[in-house]
Order: C-alpha cells, then sequence, then structure tokens
C-alpha cells in the first residue's frame, strides 16, 4: 500500500459464508449518505416574514444582477412573489423580465398563467392582446387566448380574436380550430362563410375536399356539388393541375357513391382518368377499380382492370425501354381487350378505337431497338414485329400492313452480321397464304443468296414439297449440301426424299456420295441410314459389305455388335420379290422375311473380339463379350455360352510405380485370360492352379464335392477340372459394378 499499489491478496480461496449480488446492492444502499435537505423554517410573527421576505429578495436580485438573461432566474423570482401574494411586485418582476426578453414566449406564458391564477382575467387578456401584438406568428398564444374568451364563455370576444388571427394567414390548424369553433355552437354558415375564406389564402385540393364533405354532412347536398365542380373549375384542363387534384376528383366521386349516384361517379373517374397520365394515376385507379367491383357490371370492371395493368405496364417501361417482356405482355393484353370487344358486339368504332390502340402498343415497341451488333440482343426484339405482322394479318386483316411489316422488319435486320430465318420464313409462307408463289420464293431466294443459313434451307425445302414441286426440291437440296457438305442430315434427308420418290439408284448414289465425303459432321448417323434403307430394302448383301466398309473404316466396338447383331436377326425380302407378292396378295398381308444366320453373327463377334484386342481395348471388349453372352444365351448352346463365359475378365489390383511421384501404387486392373496366358503363361498357370484350389475349398464348404457350382473363372480353371460339370459357374466381378451371375 505504501506505493500506491493494490494489496496482494494472498488467500484466494472461497469465503466460508457467501454473499449475493442483490446483498451487496442492498448494504451499498443501506450505508449511503442521506442526502442534504434544508432545514424548515417557521415564521413566529410579522417582523420575521418581513426579515425573511427582505432576505430572499436580496438573493433573487443578486442572482438577476449576475444573470440577467436568464429567463429562468426571472420566473423563479416572479413566481416567488406571487406565491407570497405580493403581485404587484409579482407584475413588477414579469415586466423588468420583458424589458430584457420582449419575445420570450415561456415568459409571456408565465405571466399569464400567474394572472389567471389570482383570477386577475383582465389582466390576462391585456396580457395575451400584448403578446398577440408583439409575437402574431406564435400558434400557441393565439390557441391561449382564444381558449381563454371562450372560457368566459364570451363567444363573440373569441370570434374578434380568430378574425385578429385570420388576418394573418396562419396554419390550416388555426383555420380548422375558427371552423370547430363556429361548429359548437351551430353556426354553420359561418362555418360555411370561413371555408370559403380559407379557400381563398390556401386552395389545395385537400381544402376543397374538407369543404366538400362539410357540405355534405350538413346535408347541402347542391352546396357539396358546387363546392367540388368550383374546384374542378379552379384547377382547369392543365396537365400538372389536374394531377394536382386527384383528391378532388376521388372525393368528389366517393360522394356520389354514397349518395347512390353510380352513373355521376363512373362519370367523374372516368373524367379524370381520361385527363390524368396513366403511370401517375394509380391511386385514382385504384378507387375507380373497387367502385366498379362494388357497384359496376362485368365489362366496366374488365376495363378497370384493363386500365390499372395499363398502368403497371407504363410504369416499368418508362424505367426500361427495352424490357421486351413487358412489350409482349402490355401487347397480349390490348389484343385480349379487342377480342373482348368483337365477341361483345361492340361497334366499329370502338373496334377502330381498340385496333389503333393494338398498333401503338407495337409501333412503340418495334421503335425500341436493341443496341449494338450482336444477334443474342435482338432474339426477342425480332418476336415483336413477327407478332405484329402476324395481328395485321390474322386480327385486324390489314394484309397489306402486314407484308409492309414485313418488310420492314427484313431491311432493318443487318443481315452481313447475323440473320433470323424465322423472319424470312414466316415473310414467305405469308405470301404463299396470300397465294402469291412467285414473290414468296423470290423472298427465300434473297434470303438464301444474301445469307444462308440451314434452317432458311429447311424452310425452303419444305415449302417446295408442300407444294409438291419435287424438281425444285431435288435442286435445293444440291444448293443445300453445296453449302454445306459436311452436314450428315442434309444428305439423310436428300436420301429420305428420292426413297419416297421411290427413285432406289439416286437414293444409294446420294448415301454413296455422302458418305465419301472428308470431312462429316457425325458420319455414324449417315451410314446408319444407309444400312438402314438396305436393309429395308431386303439387300443382306450390300448391307453387309457396307458394315465391312464401316468396320474397315471405323473399327468401333458399337459397329462390331451391330454387324453381329445385323446377321443374326431377320431382314424382309428383296424389294422385287415383295412387289411381285404385293400383286398377288392384299396389301394388307404382313411382308415375309429371310431369317439370320448366327454362325455368320458368332463369327463377326470372334473377329471384333480378335480386332479389340489387337488394339488393346479392355472396356470395348468387355462390351462386345456382355452382348455377345446374351446371343448365346438366346442363339447358342451351353457350350457356346461356357465358351463366351471363360472370355470374361476379372478384376484384379496390380501394382505399378506412379512416374510423377515414384512410388508404388495399387490398381485395379481387367485381366483376360487369354492375355494372361500369351503374356505370362508361367503366371497363369499358377493362376489356373490358385483357381482349382478355391473351387474345391467352396465345393468342400457347400457339402457338395469339387463337383458343385462354384464361382471361379472357366478361362482360369485348371487342366485337372476338365472332367468336372461344363456348366460349373465361375465367380467374377463385374468391371461395371455387382457380381456376374451365368
Amino acid at each position: 500500500m505504501q506505493d500506491g499499489r493494490a494489496p496482494r491478496i494472498k488467500n484466494r480461496a472461497p469465503a466460508a459464508i457467501q454473499i449475493t449480488a442483490e446483498q451487496l446492492l442492498r448494504e451499498a444502499q443501506e450505508r449511503q449518505e442521506s442526502q442534504f435537505r434544508a432545514p424548515k423554517q417557521r415564521v413566529e410573527d410579522f417582523e420575521e416574514l418581513h426579515e425573511y421576505r427582505g432576505r430572499k429578495r436580496k438573493e433573487f436580485e443578486e442572482r438577476i444582477r449576475r444573470t440577467r438573461g436568464s429567463i429562468k432566474e426571472w420566473l423563479q423570482y416572479a413566481n416567488w412573489e406571487a406565491s407570497q401574494n405580493e403581485f404587484a411586485r409579482s407584475r413588477s418582476v414579469f415586466e423588468r423580465a420583458l424589458d430584457v426578453d420582449p419575445r420570450s414566449v415561456q415568459l409571456w406564458l408565465s405571466y399569464t398563467e400567474m394572472e389567471l391564477k389570482s383570477r386577475n382575467v383582465q389582466h390576462a387578456r391585456n396580457l395575451f392582446d400584448r403578446a398577440v401584438t408583439l409575437l402574431p406568428r406564435v400558434d400557441q398564444l393565439w390557441y391561449k387566448y382564444v381558449f381563454l374568451e371562450e372560457l368566459l364563455q364570451n363567444v363573440p370576444g373569441a370570434r374578434q380574436v380568430f378574425e385578429r388571427w385570420m388576418q394573418w394567414e396562419p396554419d390550416d390548424k388555426a383555420w380548422q380550430a375558427y371552423i370547430k369553433l363556429e361548429q359548437r355552437y351551430n353556426e354553420l354558415d359561418r362555418a360555411s362563410t370561413i371555408y370559403e375564406r380559407w379557400i381563398a389564402v390556401r386552395p389545395e385540393p385537400r381544402v376543397w375536399v374538407k369543404w366538400g364533405k362539410f357540405e355534405e354532412e350538413r346535408g347541402k347536398l347542391d352546396k357539396a356539388r358546387e363546392v367540388f365542380q368550383t374546384a374542378l373549375e379552379f384547377f382547369g384542363d392543365d396537365e400538372e393541375q389536374i394531377e394536382k387534384a386527384q383528391a378532388v376528383f376521388g372525393a368528389f366521386a366517393k360522394m356520389e357513391t354514397r349518395l347512390k349516384e353510380y352513373e355521376r361517379a363512373r362519370v367523374i373517374y372516368k373524367f379524370a382518368l381520361s385527363r390524368i397520365p396513366r403511370s401517375k394515376s394509380a391511386g385514382l385507379y385504384a378507387s375507380y377499380t373497387k367502385f366498379e367491383k362494388q357497384h359496376g357490371t362485368r365489362n366496366t370492371l374488365e376495363n378497370t382492370v384493363l386500365g390499372k395493368r395499363r398502368i403497371q405496364y407504363e410504369d416499368e417501361l418508362s424505367q426500361d425501354g427495352r424490357n421486351y417482356d413487358v412489350w409482349f405482355d402490355y401487347s397480349r393484353l390490348e389484343e385480349g381487350a379487342l377480342r373482348d370487344l368483337k365477341d361483345e358486339g361492340a361497334t366499329p368504332e370502338e373496334e377502330e378505337s381498340a385496333t389503333a390502340r393494338v398498333r401503338e402498343v407495337y409501333e412503340r415497341a418495334v421503335a425500341q431497338v436493341p443496341p449494338g451488333g450482336e444477334k443474342r440482343h435482338w432474339r426477342r426484339y425480332i418476336f415483336l414485329w413477327l407478332n405484329y405482322a402476324l395481328f395485321e394479318e390474322i386480327e385486324a386483316r390489314d394484309y397489306f400492313r402486314a407484308r409492309q411489316i414485313y418488310q420492314t422488319a427484313v431491311n432493318l435486320v443487318p443481315h452481313k452480321q447475323f440473320t433470323f430465318a424465322k423472319l424470312w420464313v414466316m415473310f414467305a409462307k405469308y405470301e404463299v397464304r396470300r397465294l402469291d408463289l412467285a414473290a414468296a420464293r423470290k423472298i427465300l431466294g434473297t434470303a438464301i443468296g444474301m445469307c444462308p443459313k440451314e434452317a432458311l434451307f429447311k424452310g425452303y425445302i419444305e415449302l417446295e414439297i408442300e407444294l409438291r414441286e419435287f424438281d425444285r426440291a431435288r435442286t435445293l437440296y444440291e444448293k443445300y449440301i453445296e453449302f454445306d457438305a459436311a452436314n450428315s442430315p442434309a444428305w439423310i434427308k436428300f436420301a429420305e426424299l428420292e426413297s419416297q420418290l421411290q427413285d432406289f439408284d439416286r437414293t444409294r448414289a446420294i448415301f454413296e456420295l455422302g458418305i465419301s465425303q472428308p470431312s462429316l459432321s457425325m458420319p455414324e448417323l449417315l451410314w446408319k441410314a444407309y444400312i438402314d434403307f438396305e436393309i429395308e430394302e431386303g439387300e443382306r448383301e450390300t448391307a453387309r459389305s457396307l458394315y465391312e466398309r464401316l468396320v474397315t473404316l471405323s473399327g468401333h466396338v458399337k459397329v462390331w455388335i451391330a454387324y453381329a447383331l445385323f446377321e443374326a436377326e431377320p431382314i424382309p425380302i428383296p424389294r422385287t420379290e415383295r412387289e411381285d407378292e404385293d400383286e398377288d396378295e392384299d396389301e394388307g398381308a404382313e411382308v415375309r422375311t429371310v431369317p439370320g444366320d448366327p454362325a455368320r453373327a458368332r463369327a463377326v463377334f470372334e473377329r471384333g473380339y480378335k480386332d479389340l484386342k489387337s488394339k488393346g481395348f479392355k472396356s470395348e471388349r468387355v462390351a462386345l463379350l456382355s452382348v455377345w453372352k446374351n446371343f448365346e444365351q438366346m442363339h447358342g448352346t451351353e457350350a457356346d455360352v461356357s465358351k463366351v463365359d471363360g472370355m470374361m475378365p476379372i478384376s484384379t489390383k496390380r501394382r505399378h510405380v506412379d512416374p510423377e511421384t515414384g512410388e508404388t501404387v495399387e490398381d485395379w486392373d481387367i485381366v483376360f485370360a487369354d492375355d494372361e496366358r500369351e503374356a505370362n503363361p508361367t503366371s497363369f498357370k499358377f493362376l489356373q492352379m490358385a483357381h482349382a484350389w478355391k473351387k474345391s475349398q467352396a465345393g468342400k464348404d457347400l457339402g457338395i464335392g469339387g463337383g458343385g457350382r462354384t464361382s471361379v473363372l472357366s478361362g482360369f480353371t485348371a487342366a485337372s477340372s476338365k472332367t468336372e460339370d461344363v456348366d460349373a459357374s465361375s465367380e467374377m466381378i463385374n468391371p461395371y459394378g455387382g457380381d456376374k451371375d451365368d
């Protein structure tokens, strides 16, 4: 403690008697010293009273002399004098204080309050009069003054005070207070006059609304209508002023609704909505919608909802004019409104007006041309033109205007950078519907010459085929192939056309020309179509030669599998024989087929297996063996199935050195019996003996000796076990997961 530091705590063990936080707080409160309180003084006679008053006045005077500008000291002094019933002295102090700060509202209020407490009403009136004359913009003084006069039942005096106050054009609360005063004493005509003066000072919509409601509540309906009509005349036809007057329109319509004058209310709503911009009349539209839901018909309600949706779309478009999704919704809304009018039997003028509205929306939409030269920005935009043209053709039946729309859209798109085949094709189909084939062909020919595209060729060819112009279709296919010779679907469609026209020599020539191309996109589709065509024609030898060419060219496992299955499956008889039989039999008879040759199929499987083995493919060999096994189960004998089973691989772990890390790692690998026999004959013999031992052990566990069904691969079975049942199964791990069952 000598150096000012806290004492060290030697014993940190918990105390035997614990104390709670609540007890600590209670003891701290009890041990606090009591606050100083001034002693009470008792005055026994007048001499002591005079002495006490003199001492207090001296203290107050000294404090005022030190802090002359402190209103708080003046108020304490004056209130003390008033508490001693020395009102003359208290007034003197207040007057001295007012000389210091005559604009202190608190000082004036305390002065008047002192006079009122002492029941000096006339003094209080004089003070209020002086205060409001000096501070006419302080509403609190006026309110106190008016309250005093009304409290004294001096209503004319209160009215006179209000008149003086109104000359200063106070805020709305003051006018409202004056009106309520007249209403309390049932002077409603005076209140109406005050409203009129209030409007002259502050002609705002809410004041007009309050005046109209006041006249309605007191039963002067004609006067209320006159008020609202005067308000509408005051605001005039200027767009900005009408927008400000929305509250007046709404209140006027609601008053007519309360009076059950629904037609008047509807006319008011429509008058207002026709002059206020759609994007700025959401509140008024909401009121109109509610009104129509309660008192309107189905048609009027639908029109109201349409107007509300229009406002919503206009608001969204004002934020982003290139929001094409909103334009689509907006145009669909207007087209739906037009269709509803037609269904309801509207007049020609109404239909024309609705059509003009739809056209206006489309014109505004197509004017929003996408920025930049990227096609992704135009994808949504171009459909606005297409929908516009379809509307003119189908709904408006203005064919000349529809043609102009298509032509404008075609001229607008930068075809040197990108194009839209749908636009060209729909333009051509429109001309076909107008029975102008020359114009349609000219449009598509111009499109192909200007910006050739696959979809354009397809659309043009489809059009010519529908018109049964097959020579033109052939010419277009030739142009199509010249444009993109690597397009396999184009070759296939060309060949299918010739096949449908029964020109099989041209079909084969097209297929041959197609597969001879140096580069093809998805050549497997073209080969498959060619082979399927020959199979359909019943030409097995031709199809076989195609498969031979394909396996020589590709050698893919799927090709070998398809080739083998083709040899095993039946195909229809040749077309020449089929046509001879059709002359003798009914047309509904089934076509005879030529059965397949399982031996040839088996030979193809063996060739495919050897080819894949020579290339070192393992997963492909497994896939081939799986299909081969299923084939043998359907068409072969048990020996054939066992042979394929013996060729099945097993999954085993192999160790090898990782070239990156240099460490020995273990990986799962697919091991084939014939690969092991050729690569490692010694280890293969050992592997055979291991599998034979495993087989014998499994037989002993089952209690059936060595002749039971085990799960050892027959390809790895030792030579001593050849006398056992050939149906003995072998245990293998399927490289694709799960156990492989026989």
